[in-house]
């Protein structure tokens, strides 16, 4: 399992349009909201970190998968004796990999800007964020491995432009940390919990609503997952 996870970590750090998705954009909007101080820069964090899981977690396996499926990535991987359950195994595990070093990169860039963060806000966010990695990557695996590729690489991708603006909108509006109905929607439920954990919190009802959505998409996947399209 670790074998295949540093496998498939390599071969998400080689795809430059998932390193744009996931990395490059976030830092830049982080640079952006931060030099424009549209809003305070402790809350402005949280909400790149929620986009950038939700880039690496959610739209960047949705559309790996669906492709590696139409190409028969997967059918091969499978036919040379991986077990199923190792391969999507050793995808969470380089999604989680990508996570640390998102969270790691927007630490420092947030940091350079002014924020300065206590150790215990980030050992609380770091499970937090975690669940939301967990929760995207599992809706990621149900859309790419139950789809065709044409139709994710459209629909994943607006997926993340209407969450990414749904935690936009929850930003502007204030007090993100305190989000209630609006966290149902998972990228501001991830958006809020990292931003209570920052503010000396622990964002149950967050966490919950993360847990949640990664069973129910778990559960989705395993049902309707397949590895040949």
């Amino acid at each position: 399992m670790a074998a295949q996870g540093r496998i498939e970590t390599l071969l998400f750090l080689r795809h430059g349009e998932q390193q744009l998705l996931s990395l490059v954009i976030p830092v830049v909007m982080l640079v952006v909201l931060g030099r424009l101080n549209v809003t305070a820069i402790d809350e402005v964090v949280p909400v790149m970190l929620a986009i950038a899981a939700m880039s690496s977690g959610f739209t960047g396996q949705a559309i790996a998968v669906a492709f590696d499926r139409r190409y028969g990535a997967l059918k091969r991987t499978g036919a040379s004796g991986v077990p199923a359950g190792v391969i999507i195994a050793g995808k969470i595990i380089a999604v989680l990999m990508m996570a640390l070093i998102q969270l790691v990169v927007i630490t420092i860039v947030a940091m350079l800007l002014g924020w300065r963060p206590e150790i215990m806000q980030l050992i609380v966010a770091l499970p937090v964020l975690l669940l939301g990695v967990g929760a995207f990557t599992s809706m990621g695996l149900l859309m790419g491995g139950s789809l065709s590729a044409e139709l994710v690489l459209g629909l994943a991708n607006l997926i993340w432009v209407v969450l990414s603006a749904v935690v936009g909108v929850v930003l502007l509006q204030g007090d993100l940390a305190h989000a209630t109905w609006s966290a149902i929607v998972p990228s501001v439920a991830l958006a809020s919990g990292i931003a209570d954990s920052f503010e000396g919190g622990v964002p149950l009802l967050q966490c919950g609503i993360l847990v949640l959505w990664w069973v129910a998409a778990a559960l989705a996947a395993k049902r309707w997952f397949r590895f040949a399209g």
